[in-house]
């Protein structure tokens, strides 16, 4: 019994050896699991933003007075606009339907005048509503800025602005709002989805197209042994690709870790043993690289990107899809990174999420078990 126990650990021992031998000679491997992730960060850290910053917007003023002046200088003066001055209304109009301009504020003739006055002077503003979500921004934007520069002028007079209410926004767990340190935590899922389930996937079946899979089945080694083999080098690729993701996102990025990096790491191995279970299942169904690459990317990597609270609000969906989103994986793993991140330790969302992890990699390892026999058909 010692002798079998010892020979099956020389088998997988020899197993584990050749699956790192294969990764350091497979060039793609190495590049999903270091180089996409590198890709990646820099393409939503620098180039994809949820912020409206240095909108465009034309500043139309029927009477320039000191008033307007004053408030245009106001704008000018805000990271958050980029205000072009214009004569008319037809002009702004026309900049805005060209697209040179994403909203117009015009301000009356009567604008100084009724700045003295009980009513106070409105402002009318006109936003592109094509994208709906900038639209909101910028109207936010614009109405904050109004707010800001009456309060000031009512400040340098002597004044108080009185307001029938006194709102004092405090903003939790992303006080700079940026939205980088939103969508860079959730890279992190969207990263191991890749190299768990993706690259897992296509190298199963890779075996399968090459031979070397019938060639493992003439040895004494079982598919237990085949999968732990498997299981064991991708898990070492996938916890590398997610220290040189985390590492990224702390140091050039600059998103707080405010939890427990020791509670991420124990997360990120749930997550990783569902996503590889997820990729060795695709590859026990589908022996073709082709195929099996299709299904990782159309099961794994979109709903991973679109149902995981990723980027979409889960609580704006509509709610047959809200039901849908329990099904992904990375859903649950998302909530998890975006909670350590940004708020830390919080004990009632990471338990239940982590849980679901755990089932979830259960489920999908207990199939691949299941499905994987030593046979040919």
């Amino acid at each position: 019994m010692t002798g079998e126990r010892g020979g099956s650990v020389m088998r997988l021992r020899g197993l584990v050896r050749k699956e790192f031998l294969q990764i350091v000679r497979d060039p793609s491997s190495i590049a999903i699991a270091f180089l996409m992730p590198i890709f990646l960060l820099v393409l939503f850290g620098y180039g994809v933003s949820l912020d409206a910053d240095h909108v465009p917007l034309a500043v139309v003023a029927e009477a320039p007075s000191q008033d307007s002046a004053d408030f245009t200088a106001s704008l000018q003066g805000s990271h958050y606009f980029k205000p072009r001055i214009l004569a008319s209304m037809s002009e702004a109009e026309l900049a805005l339907r060209e697209g040179e301009v994403d909203g117009i504020i015009r301000l009356r003739p009567d604008f100084s005048r009724r700045m003295r006055q009980a009513d106070g002077a409105p402002i009318q503003v006109v936003v592109d509503g094509v994208d709906a979500n900038t639209a909101r921004l910028v109207m936010g934007y614009v109405e904050g800025a109004w707010g800001s520069w009456l309060a000031a002028k009512a400040a340098g007079n002597g004044q108080s602005l009185t307001t029938p209410v006194d709102l004092q926004p405090r903003i939790w767990f992303n006080s700079e709002l940026r939205s980088r340190n939103y969508l860079v935590p959730g890279l992190v899922a969207i990263i191991m989805t890749l190299i768990g389930a993706l690259l897992t996937a296509l190298v199963m079946a890779r075996e399968w197209e090459r031979g070397t899979m019938e060639a493992l089945m003439v040895t004494p080694v079982s598919m237990t042994e085949v999968l732990l083999g498997k299981l064991f080098a991708y898990f070492v690729l996938g916890t590398g690709g997610m220290l040189l993701t985390v590492g990224l996102s702390v140091w050039l990025f600059e998103v707080p870790l405010r939890g427990s990096f020791w509670v991420l790491w124990a997360c990120s191995s749930l997550f990783l043993l569902a996503a590889l279970g997820m990729g060795l299942t695709i590859s026990t169904l589908a022996r073709s690289q082709f195929v099996a690459g299709q299904v990782a990317i159309i099961a794994t990597f979109l709903p991973a990107f679109l149902l995981s609270g990723f980027i979409f609000d889960i609580g704006s969906m509509p709610a047959p899809v809200q039901v849908v989103t329990h099904l992904i994986v990375a859903r649950y793993f998302v909530t998890i990174v975006q909670t350590l991140f940004l708020a830390g330790d919080v004990w009632p969302v990471i338990l239940p999420n982590a849980a679901a992890l755990a089932v979830m990699a259960a489920i999908f390892l207990t199939i691949t078990w299941r499905k994987s026999r030593k046979r040919l058909d």
